[in-house]
């Protein structure tokens, strides 16, 4: 069952939260000796990375050296010739490696977490055969094809299209955008238009040197300027029958399956941005002195050093937890794991400022790390799903679960996610019942499995559990079918499960750090912090529901939309 969405139900499931999950010794082991390999590989070459930044290239030598120290297959079985990291292990990797650098996660990245995660989760016997050893060796390198100029979020409206051929080939012709590793790959997961009774897209492993498949020039970017991102053109391309992934017409089940397995990659590497953005901040701030004293001694520096490291702990608790969702088989775990990406991305992004404005003006200066690493953190909310729209399906599904589980909604909404956004719209009338909040639905106590320092932070997520099940009945009344369309209260719903369920996996955390270590004090004092923050927001974001300004924000952006601009002026 879905930690995240019985949330929006009222209920905390304890025992997908208590204990936090550990590591088995012996996969820590193994993790230890590939975290240091990585290291003395990478250490010595942070000049190059800035280097590399600058000239927008990762050298071939650079490429080989990551083949040979065998980052190309961490995730694949080891009778495929790969190390067989789990989904936790993985994600630990892609932290180690963006301590080092962003470009460097994002290659190895979007090869393992999407490029060929599709052969991994989708495969037959005969693809994984074919393709895996070669993907393990860094032999082939991989790459996920979904976006297209006119296909973003909205990925159903994709127009590269794929023809039947009368041998059962296929005849491949589009262009896809913002391909990352588009220009080193090898192989690509391309998702095509294919009208037939059995779906509208389909997914197709596709080889560089099939003839008709080309890429475009290296992409100047803002930032992650390194790693390869090119478009990837398809003309007259003839893919083979056996190279369609899973079934004909199952391809958007494939993509959206692919991108939630993959966030903990994502969230991973968050982490391990976050951690040298810490790290440097906590040096700059000791060693830097202003008036007689270290800029580390001044409270408004303290603040943000406290925020970053909660910050840090809050969205370890939450990917590591998540990972181990996936590792321990759950089925369903995509709320959970968009719930990951929103907020670890977005804590990371809060790092990268606060760490450049600890350093000044230094941290303005290309001599610095700081800059590169806010120039790269800024993809980070936008790629692998904006988070405006993961924003809409968290709340979303939510709301289809707990329509579901009351009973009292008609939704139709199965296919709800094969037109994101636009497909929205789909849902049924609701019912006029209320939810009968005094029966005490969702008095989950959590509070009954942690310490007594941490009962407070507990009462907090039982009491907002409870509220948001109650905000969420009262939204579906008012507005019925129209929820659909009201995003800022789908935003606010969002932003309190986001809330939650991070919050759920630091106090677990916390608590478990405690009782293997009883002086760890300072987990506990984390996890204290985060629940009244997040009490605050939880609060608001309930309030705001009925008492907000949304009709003037939309009225306000529907004047400067028809007036192109800002209209005003001192003149």
């Amino acid at each position: 069952m879905s930690t995240a969405k019985n949330l929006f139900s009222g209920r905390i499931l304890v025992d997908n939260l208590v204990p936090y999950p550990r590591m088995a010794d012996k996969d820590r082991e193994a993790l230890r000796m590939i975290v240091e390999a990585t290291d003395q590989f990478l250490e010595p070459r942070h000049a190059d990375f800035k280097s590399w930044d600058r000239d927008a290239e990762q050298p071939p030598q650079f490429i080989q050296g990551l083949r040979e120290l065998g980052l190309f297959g961490l995730i694949i079985p080891e009778e495929h010739g790969g190390l067989g990291l789990s989904n936790a292990g993985y994600a630990r990797v892609l932290a180690q490696t963006s301590r080092h650098d962003s470009s460097v996660s994002l290659t190895i990245g979007a090869h393992s977490s999407i490029g060929m995660k599709g052969i991994l989760m989708f495969g037959t016997d005969a693809q994984k055969a074919r393709y895996l050893p070669r993907l393990a060796r860094g032999e082939m390198i991989a790459a996920f094809c979904l976006t297209e100029s006119s296909a973003g979020s909205d990925a159903a409206s994709i127009r590269t299209h794929a023809q039947r051929n009368a041998d059962g080939s296929w005849t491949l012709n589009g262009e896809k955008i913002w391909i990352t590793n588009g220009g080193i790959a090898d192989l690509y997961t391309v998702f095509a238009r294919t009208e037939s009774d059995a779906g509208k897209i389909t997914a197709f492993i596709v080889e560089a040197k099939w003839p008709g498949v080309a890429h475009g020039k290296h992409e100047d970017k803002m930032g992650i300027r390194a790693s390869s991102t090119t478009t990837v053109s398809f003309a007259d391309v003839r893919v083979p029958a056996e190279s369609v992934l899973d079934a004909e017409g199952k391809g958007f089940k494939v993509a959206m399956a692919i991108l939630n397995n993959g966030r903990t990659g994502l969230g991973g590497g968050s982490v391990g941005g976050m951690k040298t953005v810490l790290a440097l901040a906590t040096e700059h701030a000791r060693a830097r002195r202003q008036f007689g004293r270290s800029i580390g001694e001044y409270d408004l520096v303290k603040e943000k050093i406290a925020q970053m490291t909660v910050d840090c702990f809050a969205a370890e608790s939450a990917v590591w937890m998540v990972a181990h969702y996936i590792d321990s088989g759950f089925d369903d775990y995509s709320v959970e794991a968009a719930i990951s990406k929103v907020f670890a991305t977005e804590a990371m992004q809060r790092s990268a400022y606060e760490g450049l404005q600890i350093a000044g003006g230094s941290g303005f200066m290309r001599d610095y790390p700081y800059e590169q690493i806010t120039r790269d953190s800024r993809i980070l909310t936008i790629f692998e799903g904006t988070n405006e729209v993961l924003r809409l399906y968290i709340a979303l599904s939510g709301l289809k679960d707990l329509g579901r589980s009351l009973g009292e909604l008609k939704f139709a909404l199965d296919d709800i996610f094969n037109h994101p956004i636009k497909g929205f719209g789909v849902m049924g009338d609701y019912a006029e019942k209320r939810l009968t909040q005094a029966t005490g639905i969702g008095r989950d106590r959590i509070s009954t499995h942690m310490p007594s320092s941490l009962r407070d932070a507990c009462e907090v997520y039982e009491k907002y559990t409870l509220e948001l099940a109650k905000t969420c009945d009262f939204c579906l009344r008012r507005y019925g079918k129209a929820i659909a369309d009201r995003q800022f209260e789908l935003k606010r719903i969002a932003d309190i499960a986001i809330d939650l369920f991070v919050g759920l996996c630091t106090l677990a955390r916390a608590a478990s750090n405690s009782a293997a270590d009883p002086k760890d004090t300072q987990s506990i004092a984390i996890a204290n912090i985060f629940a009244q923050q997040t009490k605050r927001r939880m609060a608001n974001n309930i309030r705001r529901i009925t008492r907000n300004e949304d009709d003037s924000i939309r009225a306000l952006a529907d004047h400067i939309l028809d007036a192109g601009g800002y209209p005003w002026d001192v003149l």
